[in-house]
């Protein structure tokens, strides 16, 4: 058997398993949408300030905040919010509780944290209903915030480099899927409901629980055993267990030659990455590629997707809004079919430059649906493939391809980074975007094409391509980019001893 390209029933129960924790986030993202009316009804019962006058006026306002007490409303603002915040916070830990106990006992500890999350919620009718689901979602968010960064770290370790894309890319399809089934449970004849909506928020838990059941038959990282810990027999017997029998010479002396760079390299911390000439540019790409992700507009869509598709006269645009999660999952998947043969450069340049077209689609489509009833169609469409074109490449790559940028030392601190990057932009989007839509109206997509073709741009001339390539081959693309921009290696190696020293210290 050729070493590097097995595909064993172990490895796909630890990528599975590790999944869990991606479906859970996405699920976590999409839940609190559908049962907004029902949720603010009890927060104002609550809060003793809901009236059945203010009931009626909701629901039968094209408002969902129609009649809401300005209180109800800021409680409701807060709830959304404090998951992007508590995600923020906890990304920063991300590469602590990697390295604590290792990859799989750090996703084990942080389950407590979802399961906690999910009975807050769950039993949030037993007392203030408003405190207990933004408690839940507070501590939600902050698992997440874990999980976003520990879930690619490990399925890019773990996975042959020949479907290190593809395994890599599964976080993302997990994710979409959770968002699609929290919104199908989410509809009101079924979970969505005045009795139900507790339990719909407090299965958001539910994937924790079959992840702490799972866990314990997943192999550690042998990059994690042989590199930091300097476990060779141990990372050989994770190796047989991951890749079935075959010989792992080579995977071993690969990792002998990153373990040498590490240990040349200091354990580096996110102070230390941020001041850092020599990682200097692998950051830059990182942190850009995930800048691209979230200000690409793809949250405004799923925020302005009813009223288009409300003017497109779809009759039920709840049922159209989970059209688009179908049509998510399903180009989530085309990417983790073509990732590894096309590769993650070609794929987030046909992603972003599609979406940058959509986007001005979109806005000729708001723009003169009022004048030509057929422009309608031309905005749903525009709807539909930027969603696709998202999923081809700018949605699933940036989560994984940090990993493969970035070398042993460094590489928890820049997923840590990179993460907290992600959930800063999203909940600057979140909190923003409707002002920004008040003020341009229909030209608002033209603000995210712009955007778009600058990221495209970019994509272009300073990504690398990562497809097939050892992580020490990738770090010597960006050597040799540095060698060619400035002769400069002496200073980068004094850098390197002098972060070497205090990391030593």
């Amino acid at each position: 058997m050729e070493s590097g390209k097995q595909l064993t029933g172990t490895l796909a129960v630890a990528v599975f398993t590790a999944a869990l924790g991606s479906l859970q986030y996405g699920y976590s993202l999409g839940v609190i949408n559908a049962p907004q009316q029902v949720i603010q009804k009890h927060y104002g019962r609550s809060l003793g300030v809901w009236s059945e006058e203010a009931a009626v006026l909701s629901e039968n306002s094209t408002s969902s905040e129609a009649g809401a007490d300005p209180s109800v409303v800021m409680y409701w603002s807060l709830s959304v919010a404090i998951f992007s915040v508590g995600g923020m916070f906890s990304s920063f830990l991300v590469g602590f509780v990697g390295d604590l106990k290792g990859r799989v006992k750090g996703m084990l500890m942080v389950n407590f944290l979802a399961v906690a999350a999910g009975l807050l919620m769950g039993l949030s009718r037993m007392w203030k209903p408003h405190i207990m689901v933004i408690a839940g979602r507070a501590v939600m968010g902050f698992y997440c915030g874990l999980s976003s960064g520990l879930v690619p770290m490990y399925i890019g370790e773990i996975a042959p480099k020949a479907y290190r894309g593809a395994l890599g890319t599964l976080h993302q399809l997990a994710i979409v899927t959770g968002i699609l089934l929290s919104q199908v449970l989410g509809l009101d004849f079924i979970l969505g409901n005045d009795d139900m909506w507790p339990i719909l928020l407090g299965l958001s838990g539910a994937p924790a629980l079959l992840q702490t059941l799972m866990l314990p038959l997943c192999p550690e990282s042998p990059r994690y055993l042989y590199i930091l810990l300097g476990k060779e027999q141990e990372a050989r017997k994770s190796l047989h267990r991951l890749k079935g029998a075959y010989d792992p010479t080579s995977d071993l002396e690969e990792m002998r030659k990153e373990k040498e760079q590490a240990d040349k390299e200091p354990k580096v911390s996110i102070l230390s990455l941020m001041c850092s000439s020599v990682y200097r540019q692998q950051l830059f790409v990182a942190l850009m590629m995930h800048l691209s992700q979230q200000l690409s507009g793809i949250n405004a869509i799923f925020y302005y997707s009813t009223s288009i598709f409300e003017l497109a006269g779809v009759g039920q645009p709840v049922y159209a809004t989970i059209g688009v999660g179908v049509i998510n999952t399903i180009f989530t998947m085309v990417s983790v079919a073509l990732v590894d043969k096309a590769g993650r450069r070609t794929l987030t340049l046909v992603g972003l430059g599609g979406m940058c077209c959509c986007a001005v689609a979109m806005t000729v489509g708001l723009k003169f649906q009022n004048d030509y009833s057929w422009m309608s169609y031309v905005s749903l469409s525009g709807v539909f493939l930027f969603v696709s074109f998202f999923e081809i490449g700018p949605g699933p790559i940036p989560w994984f391809i940090v990993a493969e940028l970035f070398s042993q030392g460094p590489r928890p601190a820049a997923i840590a980074l990179a993460g907290c990057c992600n959930w800063t932009s999203n909940f600057i989007i979140g909190m923003t975007f409707p002002y920004i839509q008040k003020w341009l109206g229909s030209y608002v997509f033209i603000l995210f094409a712009m955007m778009l073709f600058g990221f495209t741009v970019f994509t272009y001339l300073r990504v690398p391509e990562t497809k097939g390539k050892t992580f020490e081959e990738i770090a010597e693309v960006f050597k040799k980019g540095r060698k060619t921009k400035k002769a400069q290696s002496p200073k980068d190696e004094t850098e390197l001893q002098q972060l070497k020293t205090a990391s030593d210290a």
